[in-house]
């Protein structure tokens, strides 16, 4: 029974990824690829948030500043350095492992909605001294190559490029957690979300598996966010550090199902088709729009479902169809 339901989620994640390999050679125009584009890096950043507020249940409200950091580095060396920002990534990556030890060391001393408070705090505060720092552009932003000088600048007219590149940095993350959940450390994150007391009797070091979880999860929302500046070549405070950034990390993982490997690919599907179809019928960037359909969402997930569309999955569908949805 048990090699069935593998054989059956096997093929299912097979059928999906053939479903994305196929999906802007058959939907050619740049609406429909932009939104796959889109697509892609929500997931990306939700799956990212997910190793540490999903298996690891820290809930952080402020990891707007890992995907800020990322997407202003790479910025910032082709501005002052000249260099293609592909080289700021790593840079990147570097910065948010040291920045994710400096936050997780106090924070997470706190538990449940403090250490939610205390990482939107921060994530503010980084925002609003970036947007005074004439360096990384103020209140402005920084701009990227508007020509390409080379394959390096990553600057392409086609949204194609970018669609296959964001594919495989999602199959690395999804893979990487994978791997991860199934390790000894999983078992540790499992075990502090379900209780730190207990976790802590049993021998897990609690404080070191959360800071190793947010340190891996800080390093691929920084992937996330140098993705997003190379491709739209711009990114100021708001773009970068708001708070919309962070929260819908949260929700588009909470919406699928936190916690699970395949539940923030589901919250991405559902969530970024359905907010540019808003933002498109009722115009503009729709920021007020946004905040209103995120608070419908929390709302109805607070009120019928906290596990999210997975778990409802799990609940109520057929028997010989749950046996194969579990998301590993």
């Amino acid at each position: 029974m048990k090699e069935a339901t593998t054989s059956k989620i096997a093929w299912g994640w097979l059928a999906l990824a053939a479903v994305f390999l196929v999906y802007p050679l058959v939907f050619q125009s740049a609406f429909f690829r932009d939104i796959g584009v889109l697509l892609l890096l929500a997931a990306i950043s939700a799956s990212a948030w997910n190793i540490v507020g999903g298996y690891a249940g820290q809930v952080s409200v402020g990891h707007g500043m890992f995907f800020g950091v990322g997407a202003y580095v790479p910025l910032m060396v082709f501005t002052h350095l000249g260099w293609p920002p592909l080289l700021g990534v790593p840079i990147a990556i570097v910065v948010v492992l040291v920045l994710s030890v400096i936050v997780g060391m106090p924070t997470f001393r706190l538990q449940g909605h403090y250490f939610s408070m205390a990482t939107l705090a921060v994530a503010e505060l980084i925002r609003l001294l970036v947007g005074t720092w004439d360096f990384a552009g103020a209140a402005i932003g920084l701009s990227g190559p508007a020509i390409p000088r080379g394959w390096w600048d990553l600057t392409f007219t086609s949204e194609l490029p970018y669609y296959y590149i964001f594919l495989g940095v999602l199959a690395t993350l999804l893979l990487v957690t994978w791997q991860v959940q199934r390790s000894r450390f999983g078992y540790y994150m499992r075990a502090v979300k379900a209780g730190e007391r207990a976790a802590k009797s049993l021998g897990v070091p609690v404080r070191r598996t959360k800071l190793f979880a947010l340190m891996l999860s800080a390093a691929f929302t920084s992937i996330a966010g140098s993705l997003y500046a190379i491709k739209t070549g711009f990114v100021d405070p708001e773009s970068g550090f708001g708070i919309l950034v962070s929260v819908q990390m949260l929700i588009i993982a909470a919406l699928g199902g936190a916690g699970t490997l395949i539940g923030p690919l589901i919250g991405a599907i559902i969530l970024i088709p359905l907010q540019t179809a808003t933002n498109t019928w009722f115009g503009g960037g729709g920021s007020g729009l946004t905040y209103i359909l995120y608070g419908g969402i929390i709302v109805l997930l607070a009120r019928f479902e906290p596990g999210g569309l997975v778990e409802l999955w799990n609940t109520y569908a057929p028997r010989r169809w749950r046996s194969g949805s579990h998301a590993p």
